[in-house]
């Protein structure tokens, strides 16, 4: 497990390189408010986005995680930590008014940038007092 990789894993590159591109500023492995030992993937903190990116074996996936047959009921009680561990953090999160993102390491990254990114601009607080689509809701008189 020690040589595991815990950041900068390819898909996290791949999708923080997008990200850059797309001209979106983020941070890396920011910690979860009041919860020590975990952090974000990629946060947004201007608009609290949280973006994780979960490995497969590590978290579950229901189309490619595996569990090992060696030390299986070990593994299994892991694996299903890990998942009652991510639900509890989503949850501190949203109540601190985070929205929260989770994908997997096999979805393509230009897609789950396309959403970030969508989900990002529109949390985004205006950018300027002076424009008056800003000051009032669309539709509004």
């Amino acid at each position: 497990m020690s040589l595991a990789r815990r950041r900068d894993t390819q898909p996290e590159l791949d999708l923080r390189r997008l990200l850059h591109r797309g001209g979106l500023r983020y941070r890396v492995t920011y910690p979860v408010p009041g919860m020590s030992r975990r952090s974000i993937d990629v946060a947004f903190t201007r608009a609290k986005v949280a973006v994780f990116l979960d490995g497969c074996f590590w978290h579950g996936c229901p189309e490619h995680g595996t569990r090992p047959r060696a030390n299986s009921a070990w593994w299994d009680v892991k694996l299903r930590r890990n998942a009652e561990r991510d639900a509890e953090t989503d949850r501190v999160l949203r109540a601190s008014g985070w929205t929260v993102l989770r994908f997997w390491e096999h979805e393509d990254a230009r897609l789950v940038a396309e959403t970030v990114e969508t989900v990002v601009i529109a949390g985004r607080p205006p950018t300027s007092a002076r424009d008056p689509s800003a000051l009032t809701p669309m539709g509004a008189p």
